[in-house]
């Protein structure tokens, strides 16, 4: 993950990502969200749903604009867009986070 940090007016802070590559790196790698226990690559909503379901995630939908999942014994949300193929890292590593050790961030 490569970006800048930007502070907006009222003091949050958020990655803007580089999206080109490096003279080191050549082209950018694509991101790809990988369950660890299996070591699959994630490539659709309808698999994720079911790892998730299978961790205690429960699917909202309250919103039409988005895919949302909520664990009952926490306080966390998982929002994702609605179309797979809009899936950022962003959206990668907030899974990670929410579900350690189930989930990898990989460089394709």
């Amino acid at each position: 993950m490569s970006g800048v940090w930007v502070f907006n007016q009222n003091g949050v802070v958020r990655l803007v990502e580089s999206h080109g590559g490096d003279s080191c790196q050549g082209s950018a790698r694509r991101k790809v969200l990988v369950h660890v226990p299996t070591n699959e690559v994630v490539t659709s909503y309808d698999r994720l749903e079911r790892i998730l379901s299978s961790l205690g995630w429960e699917r909202y939908y309250d919103d039409p604009d988005l895919l949302q999942f909520h664990k009952r014994s926490t306080v966390h949300l998982i929002s994702l867009p609605k179309n797979f193929n809009k899936l950022k890292s962003m959206h990668m590593f907030d899974i990670v986070v929410k579900n350690r050790n189930m989930f990898e961030v990989r460089d394709m």
